[in-house]
């Protein structure tokens, strides 16, 4: 037994250095210019000892803070992190390429006894608390649309500058609710990018045969997971962006239609518009905010198409948001339903060609 513990610790430890000198290679083959590197201790001083813990996922745990000069920060405490320190690198390797009004801002990171990521303080917190079923105990108020229509647009600008405006390419492969983080105005940021794939910008498909499937169950495109569907590519982040707008929509937990996240939810929006259903969704107060709703249900409706080269890009997608509503067709009928933890299901395609 004792022998057996020895080498259990003497792998854990050899893993340790692994991850240590992973990331300080990184960190000396690239330059950081207004990204500051702290020591553990700063991190306990700027958050009081991790006094004031304001979220919490599988990496880990998400503390307020404050930097010397009074300014508010959120610290992301990583400690369920896997592999020699892939994910922390990318996340770091990620971000700190990116400068946008739709994207958060890394402020700093520390590597050393414990690693954090420090970013910009985003007072309104996640999407995830605003949107979603009536009876959850983390839904603060309910948005006006004009804000949601707003936050739409703004998300896909975000990812549009990560597909197209970086002068690396950069694809997230973890759009949801959660990841969106709205600062005081509710103006929208992609954040998180533990799970992103940095290319070429002429490369349009990506391999993931290194790292696996990757992604959220619910807002993962089918490619992601079943390769037969299509190429992974920028377009998986259009599905997860449709996804996550449809979750704005209300559809998925609308107790009123009986759909629940893990069903087949597109087969009855489409069925309710081809029965001419007036879609009116809680919180409509005039025409405008219907129009805007519909346009968010119907550009959604491209995004999650099951082959990949039927969505548009994400550049499209800020086009159709923008645009008039009467240039929008409801898009060909998928019979693909989303993953669900139990088992994936394969995929087939019909059309409809209705215009709204």
């Amino acid at each position: 037994m004792l022998i057996i513990c020895f080498f259990k610790r003497r792998s854990s430890w050899r893993k340790g250095n692994k991850r240590k000198e992973n990331i300080k290679e990184f960190i000396r083959t690239n330059e950081f210019h207004a990204i500051k590197l702290y020591t553990y201790s700063d991190i306990k001083k700027m958050t009081n000892s991790f006094n004031n813990k304001i979220g919490e996922g599988g990496f880990g745990s998400v503390y307020r803070g404050k930097l010397p000069d009074g300014c508010p920060v959120a610290v992301k405490l990583l400690t369920n992190t896997k592999g020699n320190g892939e994910d922390f690198i990318n996340e770091v390797a990620s971000i700190s390429r990116t400068s946008h009004v739709n994207i958060v801002t890394l402020v700093g990171f520390s590597y050393q006894k414990k690693r954090a990521l420090i970013y910009e303080f985003m007072p309104n917190g996640s999407l995830d608390k605003y949107i979603g079923n009536k009876e959850s105990p983390n839904k603060s108020f309910q948005l006006e649309w004009k804000t949601l229509y707003q936050i739409a647009i703004g998300i896909a600008r975000g990812l549009e500058y990560l597909h197209r405006g970086c002068n690396t390419r950069i694809m997230h492969f973890d759009i949801k609710p959660n990841n969106i983080l709205l600062d005081k105005d509710f103006t929208p940021k992609i954040s998180d990018f533990g799970l992103a794939k940095l290319c070429k910008k002429k490369e349009s498909v990506v391999s993931l045969s290194v790292y696996g499937a990757r992604g959220t169950i619910g807002y993962i495109a089918p490619e992601v997971f079943c390769r037969s569907v299509g190429s992974v590519s920028h377009k998986s982040d259009v599905y997860s962006y449709g996804m996550t707008v449809i979750d704005m929509l209300g559809v998925r937990e609308n107790e009123d239609t009986g759909v629940t996240s893990d069903s087949c939810f597109p087969n009855w929006i489409y069925e309710q518009l081809e029965q001419g259903f007036d879609f009116s969704p809680e919180g409509i107060t005039d025409e405008d905010d219907k129009e805007m709703a519909m346009k968010m249900m119907l550009v959604s409706l491209w995004c999650i198409q099951t082959n990949p080269a039927d969505r548009p890009s994400i550049r499209k997608v800020v086009e159709m948001l923008e645009g008039s509503i009467d240039s929008l067709h409801i898009p060909p009928k998928s019979n693909f339903c989303p993953p669900t933890d139990e088992s994936p299901q394969q995929s087939s395609t019909s059309s409809v060609t209705t215009q709204i």
